[in-house]
């Protein structure tokens, strides 16, 4: 099996060099405590030259992009101002059209970051669930309308095309790759050894609140009908009234722009709110849990966790941390 670290002039050093580094760590450490042969990685530029990072570092790779068949390619973000220009590039439509064959061969294709673009120009996202950085949503979604881009996720596979959020997300990648080639058991050997997280963590907790709707009247008033609710129960039919509008038209709106349905749209913004009081008071769980429109504790505890990747517990410590 190969593994290739796509490098292109631009790309981010830490995502090209570092793939390689956690993934070839992290099969030495697989091969000798699961008795297997650990595949091989390289990295790989359009010509075989070496490539110019995002910082102007000149950094030297293996091979050219038309020499090696690959298991799975990893393709790092980029730093650029001007994706019309930077993506326009003979350089990057060849890539392209590489990463495309590479695909139609069988191998898992993966982007971190901006680095989701190039699968975008590859024509890999049409049709296909997909995600990048959240402050780069709106420009994927508007560059790729055939994609099903969605809002905060921090990586998701569809169909051997995996996606993930965040200049780091390259580590994401690397375990999924692992995941993928060798199973769960060799992944979490790997992550204990590089000690991450197995399990992507969300993007929510970073997101401002109010980022999504503040260009958006319509998610605007929507997301102030759901904070003025408070803790009086809304429904989706309710909140439709409430704009105005039919649930097939609230529904259809709200798949286009942020991805979600009525309903977790309503919990979204409810966990926001609830984040928030986490983070600003010193109001229990329970109180949070009534205040946020939740039938019950458990209910909200479920909803938070599967929102910010921890217990409300756990994210107030969290936030306490990161203030010190």
């Amino acid at each position: 099996m190969e593994v290739i670290v796509l490098g292109y002039d631009g790309c981010l050093g830490a995502g090209l060099i570092g793939a390689v580094d956690m993934l070839k760590l992290s099969w030495l450490t697989i091969s000798k405590e699961e008795n297997r042969e650990p595949i091989s990685v390289s990295t790989a530029s359009f010509d075989g030259q070496p490539v110019q990072d995002s910082s102007g570092r000149r950094l030297e790779v293996d091979s050219s992009i038309t020499a090696i068949p690959a298991s799975a390619v990893i393709v790092p973000g980029y730093l650029c101002d001007d994706s019309d220009r930077f993506l326009g590039t003979a350089s990057i439509d060849a890539a392209a059209a590489w990463l495309r064959r590479q695909h139609a061969l069988g191998a898992l294709v993966c982007g971190s970051c901006s680095g989701v673009f190039l699968l975008g120009e590859a024509g890999l996202l049409d049709g296909r669930r997909c995600t990048t950085t959240w402050w780069r949503h709106d420009e994927l979604r508007d560059r790729y309308p055939r994609a099903d881009a969605l809002w905060g996720a921090s990586l998701i596979e569809d169909s051997r095309v995996v996606t993930a959020g965040g200049p780091l997300s390259w580590i994401d990648l690397c375990l999924h790759v692992i995941r993928s080639l060798y199973g769960a058991s060799a992944a979490k050997v790997a992550a204990d050894f590089t000690v991450v997280d197995t399990v992507p963590s969300t993007q929510f907790n970073y997101i401002p609140l109010g980022h999504l709707a503040a260009s958006d009247p319509f998610l605007l008033k929507a997301e102030h009908i759901i904070r003025q609710a408070g803790d009086s129960p809304l429904t989706v039919l309710g909140l439709a009234r409430a704009l105005g509008t039919s649930v097939r038209t609230l529904h259809r709106y709200l798949q286009r722009a942020s991805g979600e349905t009525p309903k977790r749209f309503i919990e979204r913004i409810r966990f926001e709110a609830a984040r928030t009081l986490l983070e600003t008071t010193a109001h229990t769980v329970k109180r949070l849990a009534a205040g946020a429109g939740y039938a019950d504790e458990a209910s909200f505890r479920r909803a938070f966790s599967r929102y910010s990747g921890m217990t409300p517990g756990a994210y107030r410590r969290w936030v306490q941390a990161r203030q010190k």
